[in-house]
């Protein structure tokens, strides 16, 4: 196997047409179908049916494929790698970050690490964790932002912060400043909508209660945090903010902002990177950038805390 066979038989597989991936690599058809059949030969197995129009992939070759892409992002990966240690060319970092932390952390240290590194092209995404993950194992992805632990075993995780939760009741102004995770009012409890992992967390910290059904007939699942404030204002509802979604509240919002009383619940964040991963040194330097700029914003609590799974 070599790399001009992955390119051929990918080119197959993504046209599902030996005469146009042909067109596409610039050689012959013969020699992409020449090329093809002796990579068949070397596995001992059919990668396509050729007998069908267009050619589609047997059950063996979609696992194949699925891998051989893996091995192009690999070589890739690798033929960067090698480019920096030379001094050639431009390297490229793709972070993923998941929408409830990214608004709010963001804006906290990505302009002033970016601008430590001018020869390197930043892509940065706010995309699920489910998404974070899958395309961290297809190599799409260098880094995630994400709470942990995921407990992935093709996943390196590195711890960055607790987050505290705080509590946001638009309809109770207490005297304290203090919130009990049992004062909650489920009838009036706003959550994020599914797929997002900081909903899985409030349900945890709610499930240490006894849960009611709601009562309202509206029940919206909203996809953003700044959505889900407004809605909670509109309707004196209440839900759980993650501390640095606080931050730019307005001084009349912050009026209905409680701290939790002890265990005080809260989420991890860390980075997530696939477990062969190279660019430990860009790795090290993003972790320390972010503890830099967020360690002095959190909030210094001596009481327990309880940190809440984000699956």
């Amino acid at each position: 196997m070599n790399v001009q066979q992955i390119d051929y038989i990918l080119a197959v597989a993504e046209l599902r047409h030996f005469g146009r991936a042909a067109e596409q690599c610039n050689i012959t058809q013969s020699t992409i179908s020449t090329m093809v059949a002796r990579f068949e030969e070397e596995l001992g197995l059919l990668l396509f049916d050729r007998k069908q129009k267009p050619v589609v992939l047997t059950k063996e070759g979609e696992e194949v494929i699925r891998q051989l892409y893996v091995v192009r992002k690999e070589l890739e990966n690798l033929n960067e790698q090698v480019r920096s240690l030379k001094g050639e060319g431009r390297s490229e970092l793709k972070i993923g970050i998941i929408p409830t932390i990214g608004p709010y952390l963001l804006p906290l240290f990505l302009n002033s690490f970016v601008n430590n590194y001018p020869d390197i092209r930043f892509e940065v995404s706010e995309v699920t964790t489910e998404e974070i993950v899958s395309n961290i194992l297809s190599r799409d992805l260098d880094i995630g932002i994400v709470s942990i632990p995921l407990r992935n075993p093709a996943i390196s995780e590195y711890f960055l912060y607790d987050e505290p939760f705080l509590c946001f009741d638009q309809d109770i102004k207490k005297e304290s400043s203090n919130y009990r995770v049992s004062e909650l009012d489920y009838d009036r409890l706003w959550l994020l909508g599914e797929g997002h992992c900081m909903r899985t967390q409030v349900e945890k910290i709610c499930a240490f209660q006894q849960s009611r059904p709601l009562s309202r007939n509206l029940n919206y699942k909203s996809a953003t945090i700044n959505t889900l404030i407004k809605f909670v204002k509109n309707s004196k509802g209440v839900t759980l903010l993650p501390f640095l979604a606080t931050l730019d509240l307005t001084l009349e919002e912050k009026e209905t902002l409680y701290n939790f009383e002890a265990p005080v619940p809260c989420r991890s964040v860390g980075v997530i990177v696939h477990r062969h991963f190279t660019k430990r040194g860009l790795l090290e330097s993003l972790q320390q950038h972010i503890l830099e700029c967020v360690s002095p914003r959190l909030p210094i609590v001596q009481k327990a805390y309880f940190p809440i799974d984000p699956v």
